[in-house]
């Protein structure tokens, strides 16, 4: 798939910042963004050829991630252990569902445990 390269503009949170689920709308087609949530679901279906979709949760809602065979084994730890996942990746729109195609994925479960013991979660990386 050929995703063309779109300008990221200045209105919608970019990595390493996630971008909240009720705001998929706003990146353009192909634009790079961030999204972090609870894992609720993890699809590997045999007629999909290796491609596992993950549908994340946060506070606004849900995100579905496409994880194409390449990324899941470079990142094969995250997608079958993580709670929480934080995914960078392209937007792509067919027949009105927003997904991100993943590029990276990172298990940040550990935060989970910050937020029952009150400690203050750390700020996100730095380029």
């Amino acid at each position: 798939m050929f995703v063309t390269p779109v300008p990221e503009g200045p209105d919608w949170p970019r990595p390493p910042a996630a971008l909240p689920a009720d705001r998929l709308d706003d990146p353009p087609q192909g634009a790079r963004v961030t999204v972090a949530g609870l894992v609720i679901l993890r699809q590997r279906p045999g007629t999909a050829k290796g491609v596992i979709f993950v549908t994340l949760e946060d506070e606004t809602g849900v995100v579905n991630v496409i994880v194409w065979r390449k990324i899941y084994e470079r990142f094969r730890r995250a997608v079958i252990a993580g709670r929480l996942l934080r995914v960078t990746g392209r937007i792509q729109r067919a027949h009105s569902v927003t997904h991100v195609l993943a590029e990276e994925i990172e298990d940040i479960s550990d935060m989970l445990d910050m937020l029952v013991t009150g400690a203050p979660l750390p700020p996100p990386d730095t380029p």
